[in-house]
């Protein structure tokens, strides 16, 4: 059941924004996935207008590294993003004491709905990675003028990450305690982790490019959504996002020409043309890293914020990392002890 309240306030904000009479206009909440801002819409697409609703004191979606924005930061790295050329959604007023933004609509077509209608993944994929080999070269040749800039991921971020998944996959979940001895190895294993992951070469992240924030438009092109969280992180950090996102499962081979069509890309946008190997490397450690924590978060989600919807992605987020341990010979004491309480990583 909708909110009467809440339908007059986003209606009289699209009425102020457009000067467009919609006293009459259906007002539909959108699904919001695990965000804490409610997104609805105001009249029948493609005549509407999308509203976000932010809760008071709005604060980020992720934990991140940084002080607090001068600016809301969806707009600001929205501004950033549209002036690097990616297609991103209009911001056509922000009534920001009423926590209201009224946003171009993009429509309900998702990477992801697309593919559950059909739709060929090649060309899908190929152009959400030239889109990000895009993105990250020319913020990369731009590394400034967004908050995105003034928080990172560093060896405490990741390691957070890290025992949030003992924290919510293991303990919570599972119901199962580290022993002493097991402790000490997991808490070396993820320093390690954390610490290499953190020496990476940084620039502008997104943090959740995948499936459910990339929207298909009518002509084929992509447009981002969802970056308010965006940070500096290493390159591989949003094609994992991407290719190991838990809502769509990929397999091997085209994830493999995935990547190497990213550095391809990558190097043809004004990017450095980088080693694959070491690239793969390092996109394998960050899949630990991120998937695991994606597990945890998913258990945290169904227990505090009561949404279960994120359960079922569990399994699929604990066979990439199950896959990235095999990759990657050098942390199988960490997925041995692991594995004894979450029988998904055996």
């Amino acid at each position: 059941m909708q909110d009467p309240q809440t339908e007059a306030r986003v209606r009289a904000a699209v009425a102020r924004a457009t000067g467009a009479e919609v006293s009459a206009a259906p007002v539909r909440r959108l699904a919001g996935h695990a965000s804490l801002r409610s997104y609805w819409r105001v009249g029948t697409f493609p005549a509407s207008h999308v509203v976000m609703v932010l809760p008071p004191d709005a604060k980020p979606e992720e934990v991140t590294k940084g002080g607090a924005p001068a600016a809301n930061p969806f707009v600001d790295v929205q501004r950033y993003l549209a002036g690097l050329e990616v297609r991103v959604p209009a911001i056509h007023a922000f009534h920001e004491p009423e926590g209201l933004m009224v946003l171009e609509d993009l429509g309900d077509d998702m990477l992801e709905t697309r593919l559950l209608a059909g739709d060929p993944k090649g060309p899908l994929y190929e152009r959400a990675i030239d889109q990000l080999a895009r993105l990250r070269a020319a913020a990369e040749a731009r590394p400034g003028g967004s908050v995105a800039f003034t928080r990172s991921f560093d060896a405490e971020l990741y390691r957070w990450e890290l025992d949030h998944f003992v924290e919510w996959g293991l303990e919570a979940w599972k119901g199962a305690r580290l022993s002493p001895e097991e402790k000490d190895v997991v808490d070396r294993e993820f320093d390690r982790i954390a610490a290499a992951l953190a020496a990476e070469p940084k620039g502008f992240t997104h943090r959740d490019y995948q499936s459910r924030n990339l929207m298909v438009l009518p002509s084929g092109e992509q447009a981002v959504i969802d970056f308010q969280d965006a940070l500096l992180g290493p390159r591989q950090y949003d094609l994992v996002a991407l290719l190991r996102d838990s809502y769509v499962e990929l397999e091997p081979a085209f994830v493999d020409a995935m990547l190497r069509r990213y550095l391809e890309q990558l190097a043809r946008a004004g990017g450095p043309r980088l080693d694959v190997a070491a690239f793969r490397q390092t996109f394998d450690l960050l899949t630990v890293q991120r998937k695991l924590k994606d597990a945890g978060r998913f258990v945290f989600i169904d227990r505090v914020k009561k949404n279960p919807g994120f359960l079922v992605s569990i399994p699929a987020s604990l066979r990439y990392v199950r896959d990235a341990f095999a990759r990657r010979p050098d942390l199988e004491e960490l997925r041995r002890i692991l594995a004894r309480h979450v029988p998904e990583l055996s």
